[in-house]
């Protein structure tokens, strides 16, 4: 009898395998949508006039709204099923595009906004997913591969934006709702609904379990609590990091969106490609140490760089801690939560790290204008403290009597 496929290496005819990669492409079309908009939404605010606070607003209503939502969207999955609502969330992320794209006033922009990041917020969904159709030997492997999406919209998305400004302020945003309408087709096709595990036919219906519910669970509710620390630390490198550049280095967009491109690729490498050799060495509650403390030196290296060669050895180290970092701690929730609930809880893990978007960039700016170094020192101290509060996290998948 031959040996079963490598997790990583199935066969490419194996439907589960095209469900999943339909799912890690949702996930790169929605960051792909996001990372469009860095470059470009500041000029298409200020075609209305925008002032700095209204501006600041636009740019927060997006993680506030995926704040609210992936626990709604978390939930929902787990009663209707969750390929229901991946196309739900795809359709409505191509609407809310088109609309940001054709928008003709500040409001209709904010709004647009808005609605676009309550149905980005569905990364929650697709961990879920994944969980469903994966065994613990495998999860935190496709979790890498999850979290590598990430690094290739952050890649794709503002140079897209970039390519395309050049017809206007919203030519990017209604690619973005193209590519988002074409990936709701693929997903009609690849995306079928995941086995999950049967509940017993003399078993209670599973109870409606909220965003605080999902937190009564002590690992679930620190690792949530870790990942807010998380959010808020890599939020203070990617608010200022320009500003920085520009006032240590004189450099202007194009190298600092070169450094961050950089950055991406590394992260994606490893999430997407290293991550199999690090779960079978090591246990997620090991690699979520090491990362967050890898990174915690990394950015306190940062402001202390004399030149940009310097500079770019704490960046690449702190893309290597980032990338073994977040996919560990959603893999740690992931197995934490009952199959009846991960939906709800994963939602739940992805609402912090939107929270962190909300409250993070205020910080970061507040910081910079005190003291050029301040944010750099703030997050590697938050990430410290993220180090020394993982110790004692366990690898233990939920008990049915939790």
């Amino acid at each position: 009898m031959s040996p079963p496929p490598e997790p990583d290496s199935p066969p490419r005819s194996d439907p589960r395998t095209r469900a999943l990669l339909a799912v890690l492409s949702v996930v790169v079309v929605d960051l792909v949508g996001f990372g469009i908009a860095i470059p470009v939404l500041p000029f298409l605010a200020r075609d209305f006039d925008a002032t700095g606070v209204q501006l600041g607003l636009i740019l927060t209503a997006y993680a506030g709204a995926q704040f609210a939502f992936a626990p709604v969207w978390g939930r929902l999955s787990d009663r209707i099923g969750r390929r229901r609502v991946m196309l739900a969330t795809i359709a409505g992320t191509s609407a809310a595009l088109l609309w940001l794209g054709l928008a003709d006033s500040l409001l209709t922009l904010f709004l647009a906004r808005l609605l676009a990041g309550a149905f980005s917020a569905n990364v929650s969904v697709a961990a879920a997913y994944i969980t469903d159709v994966t065994d613990e030997s495998e999860r935190t492997t496709w979790m890498g591969r999850l979290g590598a999406c990430f690094g290739v919209g952050f890649v794709l998305g503002p140079a897209l934006g970039a390519a395309f400004s050049g017809w206007g302020h919203g030519a990017p945003m209604l690619v973005a709702a193209a590519l988002a309408a074409g990936n709701l087709a693929y997903a009609w096709f690849a995306l079928a609904e995941p086995a999950r595990e049967p509940v017993a036919p003399d078993a209670a219906a599973p109870e409606r379990v909220g965003r605080f519910a999902a937190l009564a669970e002590p690992t679930v509710r620190r690792v949530c609590l870790l990942n807010l620390a998380f959010s808020i630390a890599v939020v203070q490198l990617e608010t200022v990091f320009a500003f920085f550049m520009n006032d240590r280095f004189g450099y202007g967009v194009f190298e600092v969106a070169w450094i961050f491109v950089g950055m991406a690729v590394l992260m994606g490498g490893i999430q997407g490609g290293g991550m199999k050799a690090l779960s079978a060495r090591f246990a997620e509650g090991q690699m979520l140490r090491a990362g967050s403390l890898l990174l915690a030196v990394s950015i306190a290296w940062v402001p202390l760089a004399g030149s940009v060669a310097v500079l770019l050895i704490p960046l690449a180290f702190s893309a290597v801690g980032r990338a073994v970092l977040q996919p560990s701690m959603m893999s740690l929730v992931s197995l934490r939560a009952r199959p009846e609930h991960r939906g709800v809880v994963l939602g739940t893990f992805q609402s912090f790290a939107s929270l962190g978007r909300v409250v993070g960039p205020v910080a970061a700016g507040l910081l910079y204008d005190a003291k050029i170094a301040a944010p750099f020192w703030f997050a590697s101290a938050l990430l410290l403290v993220l180090c020394l509060a993982a110790v004692g996290l366990t690898d233990e998948p939920a008990s049915d009597s939790q």
